[in-house]
């Protein structure tokens, strides 16, 4: 085990844990003041600048005194694609529970964001009671499906992972495989054919997850076939913009028109969820429990109360004005045992009480990004013990 955890850094990570999994347990409809959520995230960056020893050496590195630092805004963010080239994880990097990766359709094998998650527990007791208050808000039977493979076939993929756990918490498509892509993420057209034929002659409403790509994917094949299913009243669909390979490109109203077309889910009952494999906790329109527009071009995202998300210029990482488009950094306190100030390439601007996404930043990483993984690496350099 690495010199850098030892029995006292790891009963600290266990006291925030218990109080991590206690604000978690209260429910996204339990916010955290401004001043608990400040003293909480502080705790969580004391420990990881001890407990995660490239992420400590780059602090020191900036100048930043932890011990004197009060303002959560002040801790210094790692960018994303620091988890693809260092082992951002307090303790050993062989001793973690799981390792979710990227997709890398953009980098190759080697260009995958790798995520050590130390406690699956954690990341179980983030997930559930905000997709509950996103998907689920109404309670009551419902069954799962995925345009996904399943969890056996790929363990390295957080959403394949989150869906897995979805599944088993509130039910699978009973007397059928409730996994309805295969390892390759392709669909299983034979098998998602005969489970749409059973769920649409039930009276249990239907939650579909799946990718952006794999809904597109499902409405082509519908459409050669002519087939169209009517998920049963009340069925809801959650699609997030994650791509694994691409055949067309489609507007989300259109994404949206197709859904309905398809499984009969309206689109005010379509769910867009945004997630990174480098964070373990996601972002949800409230569009279910009508805190956001119905209409997609219209509606926020929002986080639950141990994340917190600034927008910033993308050369000098300072804050934008409101309105203003700029890079998204998060704070997700579910990310104890690696880093949990990460800086993404996603464009988005402040709306309501969230935010909205734009793209990836176009052309080279930005000055800001780039700028702070050069210091990252230097860091590391001079870090002895980053086995």
């Amino acid at each position: 085990m690495s010199s850098s955890w030892t029995g006292e850094l790891a009963g600290e990570g266990r006291g925030l844990r218990d109080r991590l999994m206690a604000v978690m347990d209260r429910g996204v409809q339990s916010p955290l003041s401004a001043a608990e959520f400040n003293e909480l995230a502080m705790a969580v960056f004391r420990f990881q600048v001890r407990a995660v020893p490239v992420y400590g050496a780059f602090v020191r590195n900036r100048g930043a005194r932890p011990e004197t630092m009060e303002r959560w805004e002040e801790i210094p963010p790692v960018p994303a694609r620091a988890f693809r080239e260092l082992p951002l994880v307090a303790g050993a990097p062989d001793t973690v529970e799981a390792v979710f990766r990227t997709s890398g359709t953009t980098g190759g094998e080697g260009g995958r964001g790798v995520h050590r998650v130390r406690d699956l527990d954690l990341y179980r007791a983030s997930l559930l009671p905000n997709a509950r208050a996103h998907l689920h808000p109404d309670g009551g039977p419902l069954e799962v499906v995925a345009l996904l493979p399943a969890p056996e076939d790929r363990p390295e993929s957080s959403l394949v992972h989150m869906a897995g756990v979805l599944v088993q918490e509130w039910g699978g498509s009973r007397g059928a495989h409730p996994f309805l892509a295969d390892a390759g993420w392709r669909l299983d057209v034979e098998r998602l054919a005969g489970t749409l034929d059973r769920l649409a002659a039930g009276s249990t409403p239907v939650l579909v997850l799946g990718t952006a790509f794999a809904f597109v994917h499902l409405a082509d094949r519908a459409r050669s076939q002519e087939l169209e299913w009517r998920l049963p009243p009340g069925s809801r669909a959650m699609e997030t913009g994650g791509v694994k390979g691409r055949s067309r490109e489609v507007s989300r109203e259109e994404l949206y028109r197709e859904i309905h077309r398809v499984l009969g889910v309206p689109p005010e009952r379509i769910v867009n969820e945004y997630g990174m494999t480098e964070l373990l906790s996601q972002f949800y329109e409230p569009v279910l429990s009508g805190r956001t527009s119905a209409s997609p071009a219209e509606r926020h995202l929002e986080g639950p109360p141990w994340v917190r998300t600034r927008i910033l210029d993308p050369d000098r990482l300072a804050p934008v004005a409101s309105g203003t488009p700029g890079l998204l950094q998060h704070v997700d306190l579910a990310n104890l045992y690696s880093v949990s100030a990460i800086l993404t390439e996603d464009v988005g601007r402040r709306r309501g009480e969230g935010f909205t996404v734009h793209g990836r930043t176009p052309g080279a990483e930005p000055r800001g990004c780039s700028l702070t993984m050069e210091e990252l690496l230097m860091a590391r350099e001079g870090e002895p013990d980053h086995a």
